[in-house]
């Protein structure tokens, strides 16, 4: 096996940037139903750069549709790139993750993924503590549904992102809009799975 058994403890720093997309415009998620509000979904993108300190060290971009299943609000992701060949087989073949590679080149103040989008970034002010987060992801293992738990714990500053996205790139239903909102998680620790059985 080319990468760490589940689950992966992870950490590093990332930008999260939220944004409310065109339910027509969506990518469809597997195995659930896009959660909508007046007929937008959500849609949350992350520029994440793991780094010392986890099981692997790789860069990555993510794009992610807030979904339900049932009455049970989780994450699917729709589209990723990394630049680690064991970030993508593990990915992949854990927990159904999409994962592709991709060139990817992040600085203190820019972000880009080749042929795909970038983005120039800005930290504003630290929110107090360190903030916890739970929450679930949702993908398509082997034809099944595969529901992974996620924790993490980071401090968070208040951010600025100003995306160019490539037009006909595979991230075209963001091209021309802006993100709601958009935090940089400082130092986070992150656990991506479950304990083994």
């Amino acid at each position: 096996m080319s990468y760490p058994p589940e689950p992966w403890h992870l950490r590093g720093q990332m930008y999260v940037s939220l944004w409310m997309v065109p339910r027509a415009a969506l990518p469809p998620p597997p195995q659930a139903r896009p959660l909508t509000v007046a007929g937008r979904g959500f849609v949350g993108t992350a520029w994440v750069d793991y780094g010392p300190g986890g099981v692997l060290e790789y860069r990555e971009l993510l794009s992610a549709v807030l979904v339900r299943r049932a009455a049970r609000p989780l994450v699917s992701i729709v589209d990723i790139w990394v630049d680690s060949p064991a970030s993508r087989d593990g990915g992949r073949e854990l927990w159904g993750i999409p994962k592709e590679l991709a060139e990817l080149d992040f600085t203190e103040t820019r972000a880009r993924a080749g042929g795909i989008a970038e983005a120039h970034l800005a930290t504003g002010r630290r929110l107090p503590g360190r903030w916890p987060t739970r929450f679930s992801v949702i993908q398509e293992l082997a034809g099944r549904a595969k529901v992974s738990p996620v924790r993490a714990r980071a401090a968070v500053r208040l951010a600025k992102a100003t995306w160019q996205v490539a037009p006909a790139g595979p991230l075209a239903y963001l091209a021309g809009r802006r993100p709601l909102l958009t935090l940089a998680l400082r130092d986070f620790d992150m656990v991506f799975g479950s304990e083994s059985k």
